[in-house]
């Protein structure tokens, strides 16, 4: 593959520094997502010819080298088509954030039409992703986001409900979104909060947990038990190759149709991968803000 676009994703970050265990062979090349385009095939390769557009989010742990190059190889079961029409550096930017939100909104919510979903920070990447899916399925979906710019870009994106996390209303505003209560309970934040959200959860609800590693909440396991509610923590690097499949399928239905967007807060040469990396740390430190990817290009 020639190397059209990668982004930059905080697991990256946490690989290069040893926060995340996984194999590396050294010299080790960074980097999980990637798009381009097939310049030659294997003899047994039969789904993809040269020219073909392609995508990937699966490289870089486990063995693998990563995508930060201008030439990669890539085994033929972790490679998906390109629709026509998505274009390149959009899709790039979408592509891991949209990995993440189908595995835990079908392989572990089981969400289903009509059902309500609520997002704890909705306008970041995964947040965003999460939303969209949501609401292409036809699940009514609220999120909490902290400026009036990223209330408008949630709401565009198909949020019913969106509201500033620092309001004081935000328990009211929900419990009156969904007076049953919620079916699912998205927390994309590092501090997952259960003494909130275990309350205003309806009858067999689910927590979703993709996020925190250091978190230790207090939980409240009577209000959570006793209504049958679970709660479902994964991780996209766990994912089998089957799952990956179907991740990629949803995910090219909503890119071939326009239903899935991304927002690029930086999009840098590949030269300038240490600084893409230094920007996410500082953005991971609360040191400044990223509304959106970072891309790079060869």
């Amino acid at each position: 593959m020639k190397v059209t676009a990668v982004a930059v994703d905080p697991i990256d970050t946490y690989i290069r520094r040893g926060a995340y265990s996984t194999r590396m062979d050294f010299p080790f090349i960074l980097g999980r997502d990637m798009v381009g385009t097939v310049e030659a095939v294997g003899d047994q390769v039969q789904r993809f010819s040269p020219g073909g557009r392609v995508w990937c989010n699966n490289q870089g742990y486990h063995g693998r080298q990563g995508t930060f190059a201008e030439y990669l190889a890539i085994a033929e079961d972790l490679l998906y088509p390109l629709p026509d029409g998505a274009e390149e550096k959009q899709a790039v930017a979408v592509l891991h954030s949209a990995t993440t939100a189908s595995i835990g909104l079908f392989r572990e919510a089981k969400l289903r039409r009509g059902e309500s979903l609520f997002i704890n920070g909705g306008a970041g990447n995964v947040g965003s992703a999460v939303l969209q899916l949501a609401a292409n399925l036809g699940a009514r979906v609220m999120v909490t986001a902290g400026s009036e710019e990223d209330l408008a870009y949630c709401r565009s994106l198909g949020a019913e409900c969106a509201v500033n996390y620092r309001s004081a209303e935000v328990v009211k505003v929900m419990a009156e979104f969904a007076p049953e209560g919620l079916d699912v309970y998205w927390d994309t934040t590092t501090r997952p909060d259960f003494e909130r959200a275990v309350p205003l959860l309806a009858h067999r609800g689910r927590i979703i947990l993709m996020a925190g590693l250091d978190a230790c909440p207090v939980f409240p396991v009577g209000a959570f038990y006793t209504k049958d509610c679970s709660m479902h923590g994964f991780a996209i690097s766990n994912a089998t190759l089957q799952e990956l499949r179907d991740c990629a399928a949803a995910i090219n239905e909503s890119l071939a149709g326009g239903k899935l967007k991304a927002r690029i807060s930086r999009l840098l040469p590949l030269a300038q991968a240490p600084a893409a990396h230094q920007l996410l740390e500082e953005s991971q430190r609360g040191l400044l803000k990223l509304r959106g990817k970072i891309v790079l290009t060869p």
